[in-house]
């Protein structure tokens, strides 16, 4: 008897340790798919031997691309988790937490991805400035006497705007392409970021002014809404949004059960630093007051944009993808650095009202989360950040 009970724990461990092993190697699997997926997506720009303005073209049509694609399947999953959810399939927490898992998978995709493009561009630009800086100039803005990063060239007819990750072939191509009703631009914004806390004001913040910043970078569309009159606009796109918090007075956060509170720490801190990093759709209503154009020979209207003032009026919303406190401070002579990763019961979703007023590409910037940071604090706390947007179209 004491054999067959043997026997049988045996043969139920053997299968259990196949199902686990099985289990594993599917998750492996899976991982191995998606990188060779990432592979294969990169060496269309790798492996090809080509001109400078036709691999900028190529990269900049690859991180539009990347965008749309993880924009449409984590919406076509999305759809799919609600259809099981409607069925009685899965519970409401179970669907938020798939939900908010797929949009973590999607986000760090991109993030893998467009660190790929930004490393290949960069190098790319820097030997083409090498080889030919005295043909590349740049632009200043003529508001406030700044630098704006948008190099430009002009050889043999070609137009290269680096920013916006374009190229033109001739005067009348940039003409005909900076006209249509619809154009892409690369935006990237930062600035300074705080909360506003209920019942208290900016001067009496727990986090520093200075310290605490933002930052913001993705791919917009600017449709033109009438025909044939250039003010009226609708900008949408997908951008991620990172907003960084500094406590004053040697703090920092501690999760106490469903609540996030600030408390002091008990050793000296070089850099307390909270960060929340969103996976955005901004909507705008674009005032445009760029003129219009008539060609040499009058018979054709342009109706060009960004080449005048411009005031943006929206919102936006998006999804948590994570949430990460960074310290630093010395211990036993040795510089320690601490990272912690959770949810902070921050909100998995945020939404706001944002707005620009700006001149060509450069614009003031503002933006204002309408939930609370977290969910469950008995005091509500709405980010707040205002800083400058480049919109490189």
């Amino acid at each position: 008897m004491q054999k067959i009970i043997l026997y049988t724990i045996v043969i139920v461990f053997s299968f259990l340790s196949k199902v686990v092993a099985q289990e594993n190697r599917k998750e492996k699997i899976e991982e191995r798919k998606e990188k060779v997926k990432v592979k294969e997506r990169k060496e269309v720009i790798i492996n090809k031997s080509l001109t400078f303005e036709k691999k900028v073209e190529q990269i900049s049509t690859a991180m539009e691309f990347t965008l749309a694609r993880e924009k449409n399947e984590l919406k076509i999953k999305i759809d799919s988790l609600e259809t099981i959810f409607k069925q009685n399939k899965i519970s409401e927490q179970e669907f938020k937490d798939l939900k908010l898992k797929e949009a973590e998978k999607s986000a760090n995709r991109i993030e893998l991805e467009m660190e790929f493009y930004r490393v290949n561009l960069d190098s790319l630009i820097q030997k083409k400035v090498e080889t030919d800086s005295k043909e590349v100039t740049f632009k200043i803005d003529t508001i406030n006497g700044k630098k704006v990063y948008t190099y430009s060239k002009v050889t043999n007819g070609k137009h290269y705007d680096i920013p916006a990750f374009k190229i033109y072939k001739s005067d009348h191509d940039k003409e005909e392409k900076k006209s249509r009703r619809t154009t892409s631009q690369f935006v990237f914004a930062f600035g300074l970021n705080n909360v506003i806390t209920d019942g208290e004001n900016l001067e009496d913040s727990d986090y520093r002014v200075w310290g605490s910043h933002f930052y913001e970078w993705g791919i917009t569309y600017n449709s033109r809404i009438l025909k044939n009159n250039n003010l009226l606009h609708a900008k949408y796109g997908l951008t991620l949004m990172y907003n960084n918090l500094r406590p004053t007075d040697n703090r920092y956060f501690v999760k106490n059960g469903n609540q996030t509170n600030l408390e002091t720490s008990a050793i000296h801190l070089d850099d307390s630093r909270f960060r929340n990093v969103y996976l955005t759709m901004p909507l705008f209503l674009e005032f445009d007051f760029t003129p219009k154009k008539m060609s040499k020979d009058g018979t054709k209207t342009y109706f060009n944009t960004h080449e005048s003032i411009r005031l943006g009026i929206g919102g936006y919303s998006g999804i948590r993808i994570k949430s990460k406190q960074l310290l630093h401070y010395e211990e036993n002579g040795d510089d320690v650095k601490s990272k912690q990763k959770g949810d902070f019961n921050v909100s998995n979703f945020n939404y706001g009202l944002s707005a620009y007023l700006g001149y060509r590409a450069t614009s003031l910037y503002v933006k204002y989360d309408l939930n609370p940071m977290f969910k469950h604090n008995n005091i509500d706390q709405n980010n707040v950040s205002l800083g400058i947007r480049f919109d490189f179209n």
